[in-house]
């Protein structure tokens, strides 16, 4: 199968001050295509970090990042946003959907950034509508609806394009629990339909045991732990 995201030795720190906050020191994963990895760690560990290490949206001060085989933290900034735009899904915890389009038209942004707006492009997000139970919402506009349904309709945006990999960013954690729960069932069931490498940020140990593989953040080390084990 192969890995589609590795990280090899990957230090990070901010300056805060006078001082430097390390939230990475050395940090080592590789990731299979087709996987489901859920991340673990407290608050401030460099959870969200390591998320934007994967999507070039922050470059390592050591080590490398490779996507699909590409050393994103050898790109220049137009290569890596060229990068994210065409391989890389986002969902957040706040969905971001942007409120002066239509629900429709919030899922054909990425076809359009991408150059992909075509028939089959709207074919495909059309379908993915369907397939989160919005399709009778399509020319609706986001304020119009629910929590859960903002979130529906931004795990369909993540995946209009076909990335090659989705990060989602605790994407049930602003959502009640039968809410969250139709989320996770939508991240099963598309994702691995479409066969995408899901990597989900979560402090949730129920939501970390429907993945193939839990890593966790601690001391800016990642540690393998089986899924449904003890949160740290």
């Amino acid at each position: 199968m192969g890995h589609l995201v590795l990280l090899d030795h990957i230090h990070k720190g901010y300056r805060e001050g006078d001082r430097e906050r390390i939230v990475l020191r050395g940090a080592d994963l590789g990731i299979a295509r087709g996987e489901w990895l859920a991340l673990l760690g407290r608050s401030g560990s460099g959870k969200s970090t390591l998320l934007n290490l994967m999507a070039g949206i922050d470059l390592p001060d050591r080590g490398e990042v490779r996507v699909d085989g590409l050393p994103i933290n050898r790109m220049t900034e137009r290569e890596r946003t060229l990068f994210r735009r065409n391989r890389i899904g986002f969902v957040f915890q706040f969905y971001n959907l942007i409120p002066t389009l239509t629900v429709l038209e919030n899922l054909l942004l990425p076809l359009e950034l991408a150059g992909a707006d075509d028939r089959a492009g709207r074919a495909r997000a059309a379908e993915l509508l369907d397939a989160v139970g919005l399709g009778d919402r399509a020319a609706g506009y986001p304020d119009r609806l629910s929590g859960g349904e903002q979130q529906r309709v931004a795990v369909a945006r993540a995946l209009v394009h076909q990335p090659s990999l989705v990060l989602a960013d605790e994407p049930t954690g602003n959502l009640d629990a039968e809410s969250g729960a139709q989320v996770l069932a939508l991240f099963q069931e598309l994702v691995r339909r479409g066969g995408t490498t899901l990597v989900m940020v979560t402090h949730s140990d129920e939501v970390a045991r429907l993945a193939d593989r839990v890593v966790c953040i601690r001391d800016g080390l990642l540690e393998e732990r089986m899924a449904g084990g003890a949160p740290p």
